[in-house]
């Protein structure tokens, strides 16, 4: 239905989730909210509540920081941007390995990239060198930073932020 943005108490993005979480999170008293969508919840209690987009929460926590960013199939869209790295659809979209697994290839950041199913398809279990398809950017292993800016970005963080006048 609708996710909603948490903010550390410094105002710093930490993640995006549901609006039930939220609700959760507000009723606990762990959060405040700073902007409600125009969604409305109804209980069966006639409890009414507008649903909450972007929510900071009362204390700071200290983030724990991973050495990486785990592997997988989303994180890999996300880093590419929900395009293909060959021809720049954003159709139909998989994962492919740019050296193959059949070839020794392996599942990590630097050897996957986004692909649509007919590149995907095309190049097969072949190097990109081998048919002639060659990649819009070298694949690499995102940060932390990189990854966290990525996903506020992509969830509208900053222009929330202006509009709220906290950035």
């Amino acid at each position: 239905m609708q996710s909603c943005v948490i903010l550390n108490g410094d105002y710093s993005y930490l993640n995006t989730v549901s609006w039930q979480k939220a609700i959760k999170l507000l009723v606990k008293g762990k959060a405040s909210v700073l902007k409600y969508s125009e969604v409305v919840i109804k209980s069966a209690e006639n409890f009414v509540m507008r649903v909450p987009i972007v929510m900071k929460l009362i204390k700071l926590i200290r983030t724990i920081y991973r050495t990486r960013v785990p592997f997988s199939k989303k994180n890999v869209m996300i880093r590419d941007d929900y395009v293909c790295q060959y021809c720049g659809t954003s159709t139909g979209l998989t994962i492919d390995h740019v050296i193959p697994v059949s070839r020794g290839g392996k599942s990590e950041f630097e050897n996957c990239v986004t692909a649509c199913k007919n590149c995907n398809n095309t190049k097969s279990n072949k190097l990109p060198s081998e048919c002639h398809m060659y990649l819009k950017k070298k694949p690499i292993s995102p940060t932390i930073s990189e990854f966290t800016r990525i996903k506020a970005m992509k969830a509208g963080v900053y222009d929330i932020l202006r509009d709220l006048g906290v950035y």
